[in-house]
């Protein structure tokens, strides 16, 4: 798979909860601070933050969601907000286990990437029990 310059990628598993965005090879890191909260805040805390990059979503957007483990609630908020954003503004929506991710910056996300460690036509959630 070839790299995705134009990205939201949504680790929410309970734990360091955070989003990351790549746009026009710039990464940026938004830390998500209301962990009790996460169904309440998380479609606005995506909001801010695509707006304030500028961000266009449309099918060349890509949006890659932590399939945990972790939370089953946060896990389902994160994947039904990605469900919903690829019905609404038509992105690609792809799959990663929290595994596959050792550090949350650009360039192990490449290696997701690149590695073929995303899926396509998620989902496969594994909660923690």
């Amino acid at each position: 798979m070839k790299i995705m310059n134009n990205f939201l990628i949504i680790s929410c598993t309970g734990n360091n909860d955070k989003l990351g965005l790549s746009i026009n090879k710039e990464f940026f890191t938004h830390n998500l601070v209301d962990k009790k909260n996460i169904s309440e805040i998380l479609v606005a805390e995506i909001s801010n933050f695509i707006k304030v990059h500028k961000v266009i979503l449309d099918e060349n957007f890509c949006v890659i969601v932590n399939q945990g483990p972790g939370s089953f609630s946060s896990i389902r908020i994160s994947i039904a907000v990605a469900k919903g954003l690829e019905i609404s503004k038509k992105v690609k929506i792809y799959g990663y286990n929290d595994a596959d991710l050792k550090t949350f910056d650009k360039e192990n996300i490449e290696k997701l990437i690149n590695n073929s460690l995303i899926e396509k036509n998620l989902i496969k959630p594994i909660y923690l029990s």
